[in-house]
């Protein structure tokens, strides 16, 4: 091949290589590659009946706000990818209506990532309602956020779009934050006051969510029924019933309303039912029980009663659907999606119930308006 042909062939490979970098532009942002990871991941898997399906991993921003035009071209011509704000330290989740909350200890802010609207923003770096260490969140009916700030030792109340509201609590009332729980209507909040290794104060506050007043306290430490010892977290079932997550006593305690026990499940081991690191809980509409085993990393369901039905996921140091280094928190959301954190891989793994329609419920993206 003379010269001028060997020329021509290098520029032809090149704007090749130009037109398949501009294709490669128009996928979705990714940030975690899996070329071997199935289309369709199903729990539990075949024979038995299938329940629940592998839906979307959340990393940071991009994940969920549009791409913009000129992004595919850009990629194209210098390589550089669109920039994504991600995960630090993920602590906890909470969602309302397609709008999903995550704590974020070390970077000190509830990031919000909202699936519909396709916008992502933070919340507590304003200076009325500053957060410090964001821990555990939720939200209730209306999607106002409940944040436990482990640093202030308070619960920063915020609307759905993150105006500040109030504040409950403070270093006078409690000894060291785990997480904050609320009723559906918004009425009651459940705080966990995790104590320590020198303190008695392992027990769950709960208080008036308006005005801030103390209303009762559950467990004191101890080994006890309705004893605590380094509790966790708190979930309220569809009938008002209490779980708490005691950590030491790897069990699960269930109050009623009123804060009388009234049962247990759950004990040290290995076997699945068994607790080694429980860490957060979750109820759904079914009345079933969602608890976090940062040991096993993997989440483990039972029914009312504290019966195991199934768990999903597996301790691994590899990223990927359905494993996990250090899990932390989980939440149910409306349409009975299942969102799961992991702090060391920085992610959120969300599954859909097997019956649910994919890109159907409160994640479906809104159409954009002509």
């Amino acid at each position: 091949m003379n010269m001028p042909n060997r020329k021509f062939a290098f520029l032809g490979k090149l704007l090749l290589a130009a037109v398949v970098a501009t294709l490669a532009g128009c996928a979705p942002v990714q940030e975690r590659a899996d070329a071997d990871k199935p289309r369709l991941l199903i729990y539990p898997p075949p024979p038995d009946e299938p329940r629940y399906a592998y839906e979307r991993t959340i990393y940071g921003s991009a994940d969920v706000t549009p791409r913009k035009n000129d992004a595919a071209l850009k990629r194209a011509l210098t390589g550089e990818l669109e920039r994504s704000e991600g995960l630090v330290k993920p602590y906890a989740v909470a969602v309302h209506r397609g709008r999903i909350f995550v704590s974020d200890s070390a970077d000190r802010f509830v990031k919000v990532f909202d699936v519909p609207e396709g916008r992502y923003f933070k919340i507590g770096d304003d200076d009325l309602g500053p957060l410090t260490k964001p821990l555990g969140i939720d939200v209730d009916s209306q999607g106002n956020l409940y944040v436990a700030d482990g640093t202030a030792r308070a619960i920063m109340v915020y609307t759905r779009d993150g105006k500040f509201l109030r504040k409950i609590g403070g270093p006078k009332v409690f000894e060291r934050l785990s997480s904050v729980t609320v009723d559906a209507p918004g009425q009651r909040v459940f705080v966990t006051d995790i104590g320590g290794v020198s303190s008695d104060q392992h027990k769950v506050r709960v208080f008036d969510s308006n005005t801030g007043a103390h209303l009762f306290d559950l467990g004191k430490r101890g080994i006890g029924p309705g004893e605590f010892n380094l509790p966790r977290d708190v979930a309220i079932g569809v009938n008002g019933q209490i779980y708490v997550v005691d950590g030491g006593n790897f069990r699960v305690q269930v109050f009623d309303r009123t804060g009388r026990y009234l049962n247990s499940f759950g004990s040290v081991g290995k076997q699945m039912g068994n607790f080694a690191r429980p860490k957060e809980i979750a109820t759904d509409a079914s009345g079933n029980v969602y608890v976090v085993d940062a040991a096993f990393g993997n989440f483990q369901i039972f029914n009312a009663e504290g019966d195991l039905l199934m768990f999903i996921g597996e301790r691994s140091e590899t990223d990927g659907p359905a494993r996990y280094m250090l899990p932390s928190g989980i939440y149910v959301d409306e349409d009975g999606r299942v969102y799961m954190v992991d702090q060391w891989f920085k992610k959120i793994d969300v599954y859909r119930p097997h019956a649910l329609g994919a890109d159907t419920g409160f994640l479906a993206k809104r159409a954009p308006v002509k």
